[in-house]
Order: structure tokens, then sequence, then C-alpha cells
């Protein structure tokens, strides 16, 4: 990435050629070798880090004017702390490739006569300036090391630059995901949305299974365009051709997942049960139950009601220690309801994306990326007046 990035954009290589120790992670921009002062006068050497935006593959234009910087609160010569720095102490999560720069605060200075940056160069070369002035004329030290850092950067599992997760700052939240594999067994209405949503979040593997074919009626409660040329092909076939470009480790297969299917769940460390026939849950309930591997089976449930349709959207968490239990619950349904008005295929696409939206939230709950204030394992949403009801086995424990 270094060279593609400094041969394409001509303001890195103007930092380059200048001399300073430039080097690439987690889509930042990290100059090392950046000699300040501390409160004693005595020479100290810290890094700037600043975001990288990329318009496409290898072109990268600024965010804004702030940095980060590795090291504290940089010092003049009368022993002061430099002024018109703005910003203030805060931590920015890189890769563990980058374990050398620990950011400590951001800073913020724009320039008078224009108040932003031509580009990275003019960036670097302003900040340089005020905090490395004071240690470059009472020490005589110089941020143009000329320094190569050589980083192993792990490989992302997604084919385009992440500048999502480095825009929010949430790298290491995002790491949280990294050595999971899941399974979406079953790619309708709900686990076409949830193969949607985990796409775009860095879980090492997703392996999709459904048997059925793609027709138009599927179109409107799917994710995406609709190519007319993906009706009549197994719906695995067309998610993949939709989703391959996007990310590596993905896996659809045109399959029917039962108690059998215990290699197919080999590795696997969390699944979705999103299937519309109860008896088919048996079987699967069997498999993941026996490996212990913990899912979240969703469901839905609509009847028509004085002219309307009402009803409930369900998601239903099986731990690997408490699934049993939850399973003698006998919350999801284990045999078909002839009667269900979803049977009928009515168009109900943001219903799906919502039971999606719910299993999808929780799943994330349980690896840390989103606060868990209550360990829910059964989540209900009602469509009649819009509200959720979670039950959580601290409740069970009370009664």
């Amino acid at each position: 990435m270094f060279h593609r990035l400094v041969n394409r954009n001509d303001d890195l290589r103007r930092l380059v050629e200048k001399g300073y120790a430039v080097a690439f992670n987690s889509n930042y921009l990290i100059v090392r070798d950046i000699p300040y002062l501390d409160a004693e006068g005595r020479l100290q050497v810290g890094a700037i880090v600043t975001k990288l935006v990329f318009v496409d593959q290898e072109s990268v234009i600024q965010e804004d004017h702030q940095i980060f910087f590795a090291g504290p609160h940089p010092h003049g010569l009368d022993g002061g702390a430099i002024p018109n720095l703005g910003g203030g102490p805060t931590q920015l999560p890189l890769s563990d490739a980058v374990t050398d720069v620990v950011v400590q605060r951001s800073f913020s200075n724009k320039p008078t006569a224009t108040g932003k940056f031509r580009d990275f160069f003019e960036k670097i070369e302003s900040y340089v300036a005020i905090i490395s002035g004071p240690a470059m004329q009472r020490h005589e030290a110089s941020p143009y090391t000329f320094r190569a850092v050589k980083e192993v950067v792990p490989n992302s599992v997604f084919k385009f630059h992440d500048t999502l997760t480095s825009r929010a700052e949430i790298m290491d939240l995002a790491a949280k995901f990294k050595d999971d594999v899941i399974a979406i067994i079953g790619l309708g209405g709900t686990g076409a949305y949830i193969l949607d949503f985990l796409v775009r979040t860095p879980v090492r593997e997703i392996r999709g299974f459904d048997p059925d074919l793609f027709y138009i009626h599927n179109a409107y409660r799917s994710p995406g365009p609709l190519e007319e040329s993906e009706l009549n092909r197994p719906k695995a076939e067309v998610y993949f051709s939709r989703y391959d470009n996007f990310r590596h480790g993905l896996s659809l297969a045109p399959k029917f997942i039962d108690g059998s299917s215990v290699d197919d769940m080999e590795g696997v460390t969390f699944a979705f049960v999103c299937v519309d026939k109860g008896s088919s849950r048996v079987g699967i309930f069997d498999l993941l139950l026996s490996k212990q591997i913990p899912f979240i089976d969703v469901g839905m449930g609509l009847k028509r009601r004085d002219g309307a349709l009402s009803g409930m959207l369900r998601a239903t968490y099986y731990s690997a220690e408490e699934g049993q239990k939850v399973r003698n619950e006998n919350l999801a349904p284990t045999a078909d309801d002839p009667a269900d008005e979803y049977r009928t295929n009515i168009q109900i696409g943001e219903l799906n994306a919502l039971n999606a939206c719910l299993a999808v939230m929780r799943f994330k709950q349980l690896r840390g990326f989103y606060l868990e204030e209550v360990p829910s394992y059964h989540l209900l949403f009602k469509t009649g007046d819009l509200k959720i009801i979670a039950s959580s086995h601290d409740e069970d424990d009370e009664n």
C-alpha cells in the first residue's frame, strides 16, 4: 500500500522526498520521528497521525485540518505549553502493527489565511513547524530522518478500504469480530438482510445456506437492486454475485441444512437461523445445540386484524450454555402454521430488515461492540404499538 499511495498522491510523495518518516496503517497517515520539547525543555520524539479519506482505492484526501499526536503537549523555548494548538487529550486505537505509536492528544490549528490546508504536505509542514520548531532550534533536531518504516499490516477481509471504521475511530471495537465464522441458515427475506449487514462487518468468514431459487417476489424483500438475469437462479448464487466483490471469506451454498450437516458447521462460532418453516428448525436446532454453537433464531408472525396486518417480530438467542434451556421454553415454532399470512408472500421488506437489525445488533452486543445493559435472550417487536419486549435470564431467576 505504501508505494501505491506515494506514487498516486503527489502530496504524500513530497513528504517522503523531503525526508519525513512516513507510514500508513489502518487508513491513517503516520509521520514518526517528530521532535518536540517537554516541560523541562528536554528533547522528545513523537508522531503525527491523521486520517486518510479514500476517494478510490489509491487516491486520498484530508478529512479536516486536525491531527492526532503520539506524545504529551509540546512546549516552547520559554518552558510553557505551545499555544493555539486546540484539541485535547484523546486516545485512538490503531492496529497491532504500530504498537510504538500511542496517541495521547488531538490538535486543531487552522491556517489563518484560508481556514484549511491545501493537501497533506502543507498540513504536516504546518504542524511540524509549530510542534518541532523549538526542538529544532534548541537541540538542532530534525524531523527529516528519511526513515522507512515497514509494517506488517494484517490482511483485511474487505476488498475496499474500511474508511468507515477509521473515520468513526472504532477500530478497537471492529477488531472484536476478527475471529468469527458466521453461518446464516436461510437467505430469504430476513436472512438476506442479515447477510447484507454482516458482509459489512469484519467477521473472518460468512457461510450462507439456502436451497431455494430466487423468484421475483424475493426481490421485494431483498436488499439491493434486481437484475432480471438473477431470476430463477439459486439464491446462494444471486447473493454471492452481489457481494463477492466487497469482501473475502464469503461462501454461499444452495444447500438444505439439517441435523446431518455437521461438516458445514465445522469451525462456526455463531449462527443465524432464518427459516420460515417451523418444522425445519428441529434438525437445525439439534445440530447447533449438539455442537454448542450459539445462535439467534428469527421469526415473524402476522395476522389480519381490523383490515390491516398486525403481529410481532422475534429474535431469540440460544447461548452455548443456556441454549437447551431456552429451547425448552418453545419460543420458536417447530411446526408449520398454514394460516400464517407471511407464507402468502405479502411484501414486507421493512419488517424483514427490522428483524435482521434486531438479530445483528443483539449479536454485536454479545461481542461487546454495542453496550449490553440487560442480557436479553428473547426480543419481541410489536408492529401495532412499535414496542420491543425483552426477556432476560435474570428476570427468570428472580421469579
